[in-house]
């Protein structure tokens, strides 16, 4: 910002000496402070001129017809205990002025030696925007860590939470709570016909709308892509009904627009009660999305109440059996690993990048991860899944003497398992145990995982790049604030999202996000991998945007370790 575009302190004077405070000005003025100021001499105008408009610093005499500085300090530090305050005085003794400082002055200064107040003015002036920048840092922090950044929704976390204190309330007081789980039946369809940013709009146009049908007690939270929980408390299933139905028809009333088309969006809604014969509240969760899943199988549009009677809820439940079934396969090694390769797109001579997939062998058939990692995600069970990864990934490098090689591997790993802080320390036992160089592994979380988990990641990424280990970000560019977000997470890998390189040769808006993420990437110091890399066409047009990596069909399939 230049000199002259920097924004005027803004001075709050106490003196009951008006020649005294013009002289002040005089003297700030000639010595080039850029400043606006408010003068009163009373104390009792002093509270209406601070909240009369925010200040920046508050200068104050010691001693003044019928009151001092003290009662100043007092006063101004009630209102805002962050602004700074200085005193300017003829006189005032120096048990007087240290007493001053306790009380929350920052610094006093003679009136016959002004030249020293333009460095205490800058220096309070510049700790004073530090302090509110850290403070404006720290809460953003905090209501990321509990809030949807999107709709500003509490977050999954955070409704788990609430769900536990319903479930309590309801063993200890019986106060029935009903748990809603709504599903946007056609968000999938504008997703991925109109963009993220069509999606991310009908989002936020779907929480203005329960807002408005729900009471401001009743809780409601964004818990996954398109999906939103509610919880209605001291409410029998009949008046939740009464609020999904009119959810619905509001729904139903309310088309949504987007660059003159036109989409019909419904929602499909499973309903739980909460009372004292409820069980855990991962079992409450599992059977609303039972039911949620079972009204949009239904035709979409459909309200169903779960029911401990109902055949049908009680073979989904069966299928539930994902649970024990991955804590045995982790255990048993049934799990499989297969890799895929990445090509250096302007350095050909440099080896292959390789990306670990994992499959499950059951009953002699090969599962596709898409089948279970939902389960596992949803029964916290990923970080069981990544470390048996890493250190089976550890093992095989160390068997293949690839362990101090020169080149990357690249390792999934899930959004919970970034708040689990014993994961840290079993990466540094595996990888004293195999000898495993650190610089060859990269480890990689989706944008949206880390996201939902900003502070965990944040800290787990730091942590493990101190270590000497590579981090990439996968998924990249499918969430609207994906740019700021870089900000925040310190990586070395952006591997771009697939679903914009596709289409990069048939639409130019793909091509120009490859494009802005690769520039982006490369500003930051970071090396970009493009994924879903299908025919040489595409290739060719990577090379051209100067994208460092590729991943796809076209360039290798996902198959089985070598032997």
């Amino acid at each position: 910002m230049s000199k002259q575009e920097v924004s005027p302190i803004r001075l709050l004077i106490v003196d009951d000496s008006e020649e005294d405070v013009m002289i002040l000005a005089r003297q700030l003025s000639r010595k080039g402070l850029q400043f606006d100021f408010s003068h009163i001499e009373y104390l009792e105008d002093l509270q209406n001129e601070l909240e009369r408009q925010p200040w920046d610093i508050v200068l104050t005499d010691h001693k003044m017809v019928g009151f001092s500085s003290a009662e100043v300090i007092h006063i101004v530090k009630s209102h805002n205990a962050d602004l700074p305050i200085i005193i300017v005085s003829g006189q005032i003794p120096e048990q007087t002025a240290v007493e001053s400082m306790h009380l929350g002055a920052k610094d006093f200064v003679m009136k016959d030696n002004l030249a020293r107040l333009i460095p205490v003015i800058t220096r309070e002036s510049e700790q004073h925007e530090s302090r509110k920048l850290r403070q404006k840092l720290e809460q953003e922090y905090s209501f990321l860590r509990y809030h949807d950044n999107l709709t500003s929704l509490i977050n999954r976390q955070e409704f788990e939470n609430s769900v536990v204190q319903a479930l309590n309330q309801a063993k200890d007081s019986h106060v029935s709570t009903m748990l809603m789980l709504l599903d946007l039946d056609q968000f999938k369809v504008v997703n991925d016909t109109c963009g993220h940013i069509a999606g991310d709009e009908l989002l936020v146009k779907t929480t203005k709308l329960l807002q408005d049908v729900l009471n401001q007690e009743e809780i409601l939270a964004r818990i996954g892509g398109d999906e939103f929980g509610i919880l209605l408390q001291n409410r029998t299933a009949e008046q939740a009904f009464s609020v999904a139905e009119r959810i619905r028809q509001k729904m139903k009333e309310e088309s949504f627009f987007w660059q003159n088309r036109k989409f019909e969006v419904s929602v499909s809604i499973g309903m739980v009660q909460i009372d004292q014969n409820a069980g855990d509240h991962q079992e409450i969760l599992s059977c609303a999305d039972v039911a949620c899943h079972a009204a949009k199988d239904r035709g979409r549009g459909n309200i169903i109440l779960y029911s401990t009677q109902d055949e049908e809820f009680l073979k989904r439940r069966k299928e539930m059996h994902w649970a024990p079934a991955i804590k045995q396969a982790a255990e048993e090694n049934q799990f499989v690993l297969h890799q895929q390769a990445m090509i250096s797109l302007q350095h050909p001579d440099t080896p292959p990048f390789y990306e670990f997939l994992l499959r499950l062998m059951q009953h002699e058939r090969q599962v596709a991860p898409g089948e279970f990692i939902p389960a596992a995600e949803r029964y916290n069970l990923m970080p069981v899944i990544d470390r048996w990864v890493v250190k089976n990934v550890f093992q095989y490098l160390r068997s293949r003497a690839l362990h101090q090689t020169y080149g990357q591997y690249f390792i999934n790993l899930s959004g919970s398992t970034l708040s689990d802080r014993e994961f840290f320390e079993d990466i540094k036992t595996m990888q004293r145990h195999f000898e495993i160089d650190p610089e060859i592994i990269c480890f990689e979380i989706t944008e949206t995982a880390a996201i939902d988990n900003l502070c965990n990641a944040v800290g787990f990424i730091t942590e493990i790049r101190q270590r000497g280990f590579k981090f990439a970000l996968d998924d990249f560019g499918v969430g609207l604030s994906s740019f700021s977000y870089l900000k925040m997470i310190p990586v070395d890998y952006l591997k771009i999202d697939g679903s914009f390189v596709q289409n990069l040769l048939s639409n130019k808006i793909d091509r120009g996000i490859v494009d802005a993420c690769n520039r982006i990437a490369h500003e930051a110091g970071l090396k970009t991998v493009a994924e879903f890399v299908e025919n040489e066409e595409t290739l060719n047009a990577l090379k051209e945007i100067d994208i460092d990596f590729a991943q796809g069909f076209g360039i290798s399939k996902p198959g089985p370790l070598p032997e």
